[in-house]
């Protein structure tokens, strides 16, 4: 029961943000901050797109994860990372994504960029 009331705080949050980035108003300043993930899962084989913060510097992206024992998407970038697609600059980039827990609480994924 916790879990699905978290899920819903996070897809309201997701939503809100997207909301954000997306609008004419906010969404250029939103953008320097948040980017759109998109990756295949590597169980399902399906698609999936999750909004997130990103700081960037060159050819890199690293993404904190907030609350990643309560999160899946960064555990397909684990071990020897993989593929994804970040929506940067107003256009997509490819990259590859390796995902690192630092400690018991904090999980980051450093993308370099293709």
């Amino acid at each position: 029961m916790v879990g699905m009331r978290f899920q819903k705080l996070v897809d309201g949050f997701n939503s809100c943000a997207l909301s954000l980035r997306d609008s004419p108003r906010f969404g250029p300043a939103a953008s320097r901050h948040l980017t759109i993930v998109s990756y295949t899962g590597r169980r399902s084989g399906k698609e999936f797109s999750t909004p997130v913060a990103y700081k960037r510097k060159g050819g890199t992206v690293a993404i904190v994860v907030q609350f990643p024992d309560a999160k899946k998407w960064w555990r397909n970038f684990a071990g020897q990372g993989g593929p994804l697609t970040l929506e940067l600059d107003g256009r997509k980039q490819t990259g590859h994504a390796v995902a690192r827990r630092d400690g018991r609480t904090r999980v980051k994924v450093t993308v370099s960029l293709d």
